[in-house]
């Protein structure tokens, strides 16, 4: 049966390419790039963290074959956005500027995320 899909993707905070941190599971406190999130299962792939190995059979775009080592995704509540400025992982808040844009603000700093 598998488990239900939702009807309407949800709409996460971090996005593709915000820096991150992992503050829960085996790879708590390293830091990575996201590189991609999936919003219908709630999980995020970020860069260098939750690595597997994976063993790969020759084929034509890999003709060596062998053992390869690749991200797996993790889940959305256990990264926190990385905050520069203040050098620590914080929430991320929602602001709607002068001109009626809404933009992203972390909580620890109130700077502005880019993107």
């Amino acid at each position: 049966m598998g488990r239900p899909q939702p009807t309407v993707p949800r709409t996460y905070s971090i996005r593709r390419g915000d820096e991150v941190v992992v503050i829960a599971g085996d790879d708590r406190g390293r830091r990575g790039k996201v590189l991609k999130v999936d919003r219908d299962r709630g999980r995020v792939v970020v860069e260098g963290v939750n690595k597997v190995k994976s063993h790969q059979r020759p084929s034509q775009k890999n003709p060596q074959g062998g053992v390869v080592e690749k991200e797996m995704p993790v889940h959305i509540s256990n990264v926190m956005i990385w905050d520069g400025t203040e050098q620590k992982a914080a929430r991320i808040g929602r602001k709607i500027l002068d001109d009626g844009k809404r933009v992203r603000i972390s909580r620890a700093s109130g700077e502005t995320l880019e993107g």
